[in-house]
């Protein structure tokens, strides 16, 4: 499939509260915002920290277009959410029922633990992990609600260009990118540093 260019999209910026439904969009727009994440359209959205970059992870050309869009070196490799584990295990090798256990004690949290990815996902979510994926269930409602929504994982990248300063708000995102997002508003979470990032096999923190 060739490489999509960002385009620019027309919805304004939407708010969903933490219950099942987005409170101020239409009852369509849930169904168009699937669609758009479905087709590999890019959202902001709000997460523990910050505001994310998120797409399909299963699309190429997203994942090309939010390197693009950041300058981001392909060999960091991306973060996937999900709003379960349940969610997630597509992509990952199976676990243990013992590791599953752990690990769904262990989310909702703002900590991504990197497991055996499945040969099928794409490198450019492994990025210099090669085998491996970082997966998280966020501590942060609307992240899930927007998984749940989309019906798959989305990716979760700091809304910013490499090295810059992430974005904390809607309107922040707006100034950086334009209309390049569908941008879902919302409050990030009080977190001050991005997520921590453990191999879990290792026992290991990498950020």
């Amino acid at each position: 499939m060739p490489d999509l260019p960002c385009k620019d999209f027309s919805p304004q910026i939407h708010s969903l509260n933490h219950s099942i439904m987005p409170r101020l969009l239409t009852h369509h727009a849930p169904s168009a915002l699937r669609r758009h994440i479905q087709r590999g359209g890019l959202i902001a959205y709000p997460t523990e920290s910050c505001y994310g970059i998120g797409a399909n992870p299963r699309h190429a050309h997203a994942l090309r277009a939010i390197l693009r869009l950041k300058k981001r070196p392909q060999h960091k490799g991306f973060i996937t959410i999900g709003n379960t584990l349940a969610q997630l295990e597509p992509l990952l090798q199976r676990q243990p029922e013992n590791v599953r256990a752990q690990l769904q004690a262990a989310w909702p949290a703002p900590i991504s633990f990197v497991l055996p990815a499945r040969p099928r996902v794409l490198p450019q979510l492994r990025g210099n992990r090669r085998s491996k994926l970082a997966v998280r269930v966020p501590d942060h409602a609307v992240a899930r609600e927007l998984c749940r929504i989309a019906g798959t994982p989305l990716v979760s990248t700091s809304c910013n260009q490499s090295g810059k300063r992430a974005c904390k708000s809607a309107r922040e995102v707006r100034r950086l990118f334009g209309r390049k997002l569908w941008i879902v508003g919302g409050r990030v979470g009080k977190r001050k540093q991005p997520s921590e990032i453990v191999d879990w096999a290792e026992n290991r923190r990498l950020r």
